[in-house]
């Protein structure tokens, strides 16, 4: 399988043809991943914070009393994966979760003021700009987007990648745990 692909791309550059494309294609995912790199040791130096971290606790921040649920939908991540960071968020004491008087099942999330100092100068998040540029395209080419990246994904990912993938540059801790393990 691997040799067809090999020769199917060693057959378009002979060619030429979508040589261009791919280019271009693989320029922009390298720019998109560079701005994505540049942000996390921005936001890391702000508090030891991922920058997925910092993108939840600027979303808490500006939507007061959101739920986990309403931070996943804020973020377009997965309610599981959101509930990551966030419980990241409060085991340090940047977010509160309190319980909704109405149904003490329910809970709000407030920044707290350690929050809100972790907050001071900090740039709206590179994931907030990637989430806006995709936002204002026009639908069909969201579309397009979204389905050419999901096939994209699927020919690059390997079976042991989660159904729900964690939020833009928040490490997953148990797998790196494990890759560390391996490399020992």
């Amino acid at each position: 399988m691997a040799s067809v692909r090999r020769a199917e791309r060693e057959a378009l550059v002979r060619r030429g043809k979508s040589e261009s494309d791919v280019r271009a294609a693989l320029d922009a995912l390298r720019r998109i991943i560079q701005a994505l790199r540049l942000a996390a040791p921005d936001a890391s130096r702000r508090g030891r914070l991922s920058s997925a971290q910092l993108f939840a606790l600027q979303q808490i921040a500006e939507h007061p009393g959101a739920s986990v649920n309403d931070v996943a939908k804020l973020t377009f991540t997965h309610q599981s994966s959101v509930s990551v960071v966030i419980q990241r968020l409060v085991a340090r004491g940047l977010v509160a979760k309190v319980a909704v008087d109405q149904d003490r099942r329910r809970q709000r999330l407030d920044v707290t003021p350690r929050g809100r100092r972790a907050l001071t100068d900090t740039p709206v998040a590179v994931q907030e700009r990637l989430i806006g540029a995709i936002a204002g395209l026009a639908s069909a080419k969201r579309r397009a987007l979204a389905g050419t990246l999901a096939t994209v994904a699927r020919a690059v990912t390997t079976g042991d990648a989660g159904a729900h993938p964690p939020m833009l540059l928040e490490e997953n801790r148990r797998r790196s745990r494990s890759r560390s393990a391996r490399r020992a």
